[in-house]
Parts: C-alpha cells; sequence; structure tokens
C-alpha cells in the first residue's frame, strides 16, 4: 500500500505517525507544496492521503498560488471515496475542499492542551485522546463541512471532523511529542508566533517533557485505529 504525504514546509513532518504507517504496511512517499511538479501530482492514485500542517492561510491564495490546485484534487479525492488525513492546515484544506470556511480565529492556541472529545468522538478512534494534552499550534479554524461530524473541540475551535470512515481532519497536532519530533525547529520558526500567543518557548519544552510522550502515543494509537477502520 502507498502512502501520499504532502508536506506545506519541510520542518512538519510525519513524527510519531510514522510508526503506526510502517506498521499497517504503507510505503510513504512525499511531496512539497509549491515544488516543481507539484501541480501534476496525481492525488487520486494512492492508498492513503495525508496532508500536513505549515504556516500559511487556506485563504492566502495570492501568496500561496499551489492552494487552488491542491484543493481542488482534494475534493477530488475525497468525491472518489480515497482516504484522506489532514492535520492542521491538511484539516483547513480538507475543510476548504468540502466547501467550509477557514479563518482566523478569536485567539491563537499554542502549546499542550487536551480537547473536549464529542459524544462522536467518543465512539471512534478519536476516543483514546479523550483528557490526554495535545500539541496545539494554530490560530486559524476550519467550520465543520456539512456531512461532516465534529469529533473534538475547544473553547474556541472545532478540532476535529470525520467524513464517513475515510475522511479524518485533525486541527491539533497528534503526531507531535516524540524526542525527535522536530519541535526545535518549530520554535526556532514560530519565535514570534509563540509569545504572540501568549506562551514561551520555556513553557513549551517543559510541558513536552512531561506531556509528549503520552500524547504522542495516544496519536499513534488514534491513527492506529483509523487505519484499522478503513474499508
Amino acid at each position: 500500500m502507498r502512502a501520499l504525504v504532502v508536506h506545506h514546509v519541510e520542518h512538519e513532518g510525519l513524527a510519531a505517525f510514522a510508526g503506526p504507517l510502517a506498521e499497517r504496511g504503507y510505503t510513504v512517499e512525499h511531496v512539497f507544496a509549491g515544488a516543481a511538479g507539484f501541480a501534476s501530482v496525481d492525488f487520486l492514485e494512492p492508498d492513503l492521503l495525508i496532508l500536513l500542517g505549515g504556516p500559511m492561510g487556506v485563504y492566502e491564495r495570492e501568496a500561496n498560488p499551489w492552494i487552488d490546485g491542491e484543493l481542488a484534487r482534494i475534493a477530488m479525492r475525497i468525491m472518489a471515496g480515497g482516504p484522506t488525513l489532514g492535520v492542521c492546515l491538511g484539516a483547513q484544506l480538507i475543510a476548504a475542499a468540502l466547501g467550509a470556511e477557514v479563518k482566523r480565529g478569536p485567539v491563537r492556541e499554542v502549546g499542550f492542551a487536551p480537547m473536549t472529545i464529542t459524544e462522536a468522538g467518543r465512539r471512534s478512534p478519536l476516543a483514546v485522546l479523550d483528557g490526554v494534552p495535545i500539541l496545539h499550534w494554530h490560530g486559524d479554524g476550519f467550520a465543520v463541512p456539512e456531512g461532516a461530524v465534529l469529533l473534538a473541540e475547544t473553547t474556541h475551535f472545532p478540532q476535529a471532523f470525520a467524513l464517513g470512515p475515510t475522511v479524518l481532519a485533525l486541527q491539533c497536532h497528534p503526531e507531535m511529542g516524540t524526542a525527535d519530533d522536530g519541535i526545535d525547529i518549530w520554535l526556532a520558526e514560530d519565535a514570534d508566533y509563540v509569545i504572540g500567543a501568549g506562551t514561551t518557548e520555556a513553557a513549551i519544552r517543559a510541558d513536552r517533557a512531561a506531556l509528549g510522550e503520552a500524547a504522542a502515543r495516544a496519536g499513534q494509537h488514534l491513527l492506529l485505529g483509523w487505519l484499522a477502520d478503513l474499508p
């Protein structure tokens, strides 16, 4: 089986999600949005499409001219029933491809915090995240698309939705928390963003040391459960 992973910035990778993919027998290929040839990458052929995060907004089309083409291919894949997973920006792209609004939220959520898992979420693979502080790193948010089911939320943002068994959108970052997750680069690249969110590098590092292992383990169980449920 083949998994195609779309990166929107080089420093955001699969992190803890790499293990479950290997365990389930996926061969992973990587592409970078905006790279030469990205517009011709086939989103329909892979057995699994994973859309990772990035600092740009879905609405920043002029600065990121590849967004329109990516949205069109995501929509085509979802219509065709292809399993699709989005994380942070990737989740926002899924929402936008399904016709939902994506916009700046009232606050930035940056750091480890738990979510409220909905009743539907407790009946889904997302149940393993109940009560577990997960890394958040965003200021934009999505509306839940028509026909999709809200699985988790925080005070200010929907955090996860599913569209049937084949589409899962995660605003949070349950792939993060392992020692090799690359958060050092996140902190270096987004230092001003972190301060603007009302937290500090030291606070995030301390929470990661205390909470990261459990967060990543829960994220791996989430992914394994979702992959097991794919038709």
